[in-house]
């Protein structure tokens, strides 16, 4: 039967997914921004994020995110639940980096190959959390099952995006969608297959029209 992979992820409208949980959580390319959820955070996000990790789950994450990850959450009291959690669950990072991965329950995958492999056996569903780096890979070898966004009513201008460089072109189905009080959006898809495109128009281009297109293919327009 094998294991689903499922994104999750906190997300402003533009699409960044940096440090939203603190000032010094990833400040690389100079985002000034860390910790812009935190004002934010509400009681839907909380009941996202508890369906999300309700059911057994092991973790797939970028490098960064690892360490970002293991130097917190093995440090904090016992009686977290997340902690716990993330505690029993085994820790799988996509990486080409040879660095030590100290944290106990932790896997290094060389490379999308050996997830999928991972992918074909049997086992609970792999979480991700953060690791933007991971998205166009997944979607380029069709290996993303389900993305979860909790998208926060704010934008950020610049920081790492959820579909980075080298995403490819997808379809998206609509699982379910929930409103926050804050006005967050959670909102849960499923890829849905290659984009087919279409016109509004029902009548040959104006002479016009067919100018701008020739000023456009130059690079005039």
């Amino acid at each position: 039967m094998g294991r689903r992979i499922i994104g999750g992820a906190f997300i402003s409208l533009d699409g960044i997914i940096q440090a939203p949980g603190g000032p010094e959580e990833d400040t690389t390319g100079g985002f000034a921004h860390g910790g812009w959820l935190a004002n934010l955070f509400e009681e839907a996000i909380a009941n996202q994020i508890d369906t999300l990790l309700s059911m057994p789950f092991d973790l797939l994450l970028g490098r960064r995110t690892y360490d970002i990850f293991a130097g917190h959450w093995p440090h904090q009291p016992q009686d977290d639940p997340i902690a716990d959690m993330f505690a029993r669950a085994h820790k799988y990072v996509l990486t080409g980096s040879d660095q030590t991965l100290d944290w106990e329950g932790s896997h290094r995958l060389a490379d999308l190959d050996s997830l999928a492999a991972l992918k074909r056996q049997d086992g609970p569903d792999l979480v991700i959390q953060g690791s933007s780096t991971l998205y166009p890979q997944l979607l380029e070898h069709n290996l993303l099952d389900r993305l979860v966004l909790m998208t926060a009513p704010l934008t950020l201008g610049t920081g790492k995006r959820l579909f980075g460089d080298g995403t490819p072109v997808r379809k998206f189905r609509l699982v379910e969608q929930r409103l926050g009080t804050n006005g967050s959006v959670m909102s849960t898809y499923e890829p849905n297959g290659a984009l087919e495109t279409g016109s509004f128009a029902s009548q040959q281009p104006s002479e016009a029209e067919i100018e701008r297109r020739r000023k456009m293919a130059e690079g005039t327009w």
